[in-house]
């Protein structure tokens, strides 16, 4: 079992501690965006931010995730959740058409924007080190212009409008999932969790 907050929201996920973070997400808290691609930390698909700082969700366990913060690809925003709407490096990999397949892309989105929360004006080589996703596509040279391009929208300190609604499927809260709408709009910022996961108790 671990305690740890993900996408603003308090969860107790109920699960073995040396499970990855990766399956306490999809399986336990019903984040699917989070994606598994090697299990080994080398491609990059499962990147969160834990506290802040990008990880490989399958090579941080849940023991190792006890109390911490965790955002997943389905929680990232720009301007917090009073202004919800695309991340400026999700508009910029939209804008530059760096895009294909779709496999790889939260994984990069995550990297690039904990990258950009530290570095708003990063040059190519500080792009290079940070994201190290691999992309079977290829999109490697539209991806530095993306996050460039995003991180001249960040140090403008502008918000890229809020896309349009989505289609119902984004998952709500269930009669066995106590998982709050952390959105104005009513959705769910945590996903439809399974048995194993439920909102903790207030201190």
């Amino acid at each position: 079992m671990a305690r740890l907050t993900i996408n603003g929201q308090p969860l107790e996920i109920r699960m073995d501690p040396d499970t990855p973070l990766l399956w306490g997400l999809r399986d336990g808290a019903g984040l699917t965006g989070t994606k598994y691609g090697c299990g080994n930390g080398d491609c990059g698909a499962c990147t969160v931010m834990v506290d802040g700082q990008a990880m490989h969700s399958c090579r941080l366990t849940l023991g190792e995730s006890e109390g911490r913060v965790v955002t997943t690809i389905e929680g990232l925003n720009f301007g917090g959740i009073s202004q919800p709407g695309l991340h400026p490096i999700q508009q910029a990999l939209l804008d530059e058409q760096a895009i294909q397949c779709g496999f790889c892309t939260p994984g990069i989105v995550m990297a690039a924007a904990a990258l950009l929360q530290s570095n708003a004006e990063p040059g190519e080589a500080d792009i290079g080190a940070a994201l190290t996703n691999l992309c079977r596509c290829g999109v490697y040279p539209r991806l530095v212009r993306a996050v460039q391009r995003a991180g001249a929208v960040m140090r403008a300190g502008s918000n890229p409008a809020p896309p349009p609604p989505m289609a119902a499927d984004t998952a709500k809260p269930g009669t066995n999932a106590p998982v709050a709408a952390s959105g104005n709009d009513g959705t769910s910022a945590v996903g439809q969790p399974s048995a194993d996961a439920t909102i903790a108790p207030k201190p």
